[in-house]
């Protein structure tokens, strides 16, 4: 399976493996830091951003698949529906079956409205399933919601919302308190105290985890939460537009059944958006470890109707995406490897960075090093550094890797590859959408009545997350929207239906002399085969 290359490199990773398990790697200044990012990282390469010239953010930048997503054609510029005779009314939509919608839908039930999610595929299908690290919570005597913000804010570049960061950072352990009383099984010493690490950029070990499935788990919990309260589920469903009212209020939406493509519509009193976030749009031709329908719809629909985003021009790329083989290219390696004390090393065995610097850091760390020439090469032409996963149980004791990491280890079992024995092969894959809508403390937008929570949402990560704050943000800001939507719902009156605003873009395209050749939102990834003529 490996080339002769490949098994060299491994020799040499071997042969100084028990050094670098001892070694503690100095951190990076600030300085070196942002070299590294400028010179390395993704969101600095000019050449792969285009200018928004319409829409709430006209005149900025951001990624160039993104910029033709938000300035196509809407799906329904040729063919409005009837809106007089909704298919389904409803006071809460939530649009987004992941954690934050569920989060948002068990809250909005919680207060007596009667909510409906639809979601594009299943409930759970979302990245929130596929999150494997943990969540983050200052619930220790060491730590404090204090210490949280600051290290959220500082690895976020001080770019984020700072209100939105302390709604994080102070919810955040009546957060874990409330998945637990769900039923959430996260790890336990024998004591029955909560076992933590470290993530990169955090300060204190506030890691929550329930193996290295932590987002599979809390899905779970969620969905079954959801199913058993019998809140109704409209499963591969998508939202293409959003539905206004007279008075310019967000009053339901749009939907298409992805089976049948069955146009219908949906009358709330208050739309949530919790449709997660972008990696199937493969920004500069990144592999993903996103889920299939992670296609940025929410920021398309929010958009359109006039909401604003924020940090819309940066993206986290995962430090770690397999890289080897080429069956799981871009899988999530997760961060809770380099927790545990594996470090990264390149074709000559030799550690070249601290394992815990901020995801953006490492990342940028990673290319430099293949720029350098120091990468593995793949049989099939790609490359990578190794991540030394068998320096976890030196370090722990024989049985951690597969006491703390077993997903990781049945991941590459499949493959043939031992990661108690063998390294495994990595480069950076892209994960999550650091930007989105912009909203407030409500979670509301500058449209009324149009909720937004999770990765579609912006103002929480700044420009760049910690690892374990997506999941919390998923829950904090998930219930946030479900309760203020809810008590917003019981205030509305929605006027008569509209769809004007379809309309009034496709003349804001022609006015600016874009001719699109797409629609949107997207919905899934095209994986099509393309035969040149």
């Amino acid at each position: 399976m490996y080339t002769e290359e490949m098994l060299e490199s491994i020799k040499k990773v071997e042969a100084k493996r028990a050094e670098n398990a001892a070694m503690e790697p100095r951190r990076m200044t600030a300085e070196e830091k942002d070299q590294v990012l400028k010179e390395n990282h993704p969101d600095y390469r000019e050449d792969q951003f285009d200018v928004l010239t319409v829409g709430p953010n006209k005149g900025e930048k951001a990624p160039k698949e993104l910029v033709k997503m938000l300035q196509s054609d809407s799906r329904l510029k040729d063919n409005l529906p009837d809106l007089s005779c909704p298919d389904y009314e409803t006071d809460v939509l939530i649009i987004g079956g992941g954690g934050a919608g569920a989060s948002a839908a068990i809250e909005a039930d919680n207060a007596g409205e009667k909510v409906m999610i639809v979601t594009k595929l299943r409930i759970g299908d979302a990245n929130t399933m596929m999150a494997e690290g943990g969540i983050q919570a200052a619930d220790k005597p060491n730590d404090s919601p204090a210490q949280h913000f600051l290290d959220c804010y500082g690895g976020g570049h001080f770019a984020a919302d700072k209100e939105l960061v302390y709604k994080l950072v102070t919810e955040a352990p009546e957060g874990i308190e409330w998945l637990q009383d769900l039923g959430v099984e996260f790890d336990k010493d024998a004591e029955g105290n909560m076992i933590t690490t470290h993530g990169g950029g955090t300060s204190r070990k506030r890691m929550h985890a329930a193996k290295d499935y932590s987002g599979a788990e809390i899905m779970r919990t969620l969905r079954d939460e959801v199913l058993n309260r019998k809140i109704p589920v409209v499963d591969f469903t998508s939202a293409i537009e959003l539905i206004m009212d007279d008075k310019g209020h967000c009053a339901g939406a749009v939907l298409m059944n992805m089976e049948t493509g069955e146009i219908l519509i949906a009358k709330a009193k208050v739309v949530i958006i919790a449709t997660g976030g972008a990696g199937r749009m493969h920004y500069q031709g990144f592999p993903t470890s996103n889920h299939y329908g992670a296609t940025a719809d929410g920021l398309v629909l929010a958009y359109r109707v006039g909401a604003p985003l924020r940090e819309q021009y940066t993206l986290q790329y995962h430090p770690t995406g397999a890289a080897f083989p080429e069956q799981i290219f871009g899988a999530l390696v997760t961060e809770k490897v380099r927790s545990l004390g594996a470090k990264l090393v390149n074709v000559d065995g030799e550690v070249f960075m601290n394992p815990l610097e901020t995801r953006d850091v490492t990342a940028s760390t990673v290319i430099r090093e293949c720029r350098r020439g120091k990468q593995v090469d793949t049989p099939t032409g790609g490359q990578g550094v190794w991540l030394d996963a068998p320096m976890i149980d030196i370090i722990h004791g024989e049985g951690t890797i597969e006491k703390r990491i077993p997903a990781m280890l049945r991941m590459f079992l499949k493959y043939g590859i031992d990661i108690r024995k063998q390294p495994m092969l990595i480069y950076p894959t892209l994960h999550y959408q650091n930007g989105g809508v912009k909203v407030g403390t409500d979670s509301q937008t500058c449209v009324e009545n149009l909720f937004v929570a999770g990765e579609a949402a912006g103002g929480v990560h700044g420009e760049n997350r910690l690892m374990g704050n997506s999941l919390l943000d998923v829950i904090v800001f998930g219930r946030n929207a479900g309760k203020y939507a809810a008590a917003k719902a019981k205030t509305v009156e929605v006027g008569k239906l509209t769809l004007d605003h379809v309309a009034k873009f496709e003349k804001e395209l022609a006015d600016a002399g874009i001719q699109p050749d797409e629609v949107s939102p997207k919905l899934l990834p095209d994986y099509t085969r393309k035969v040149n003529d």
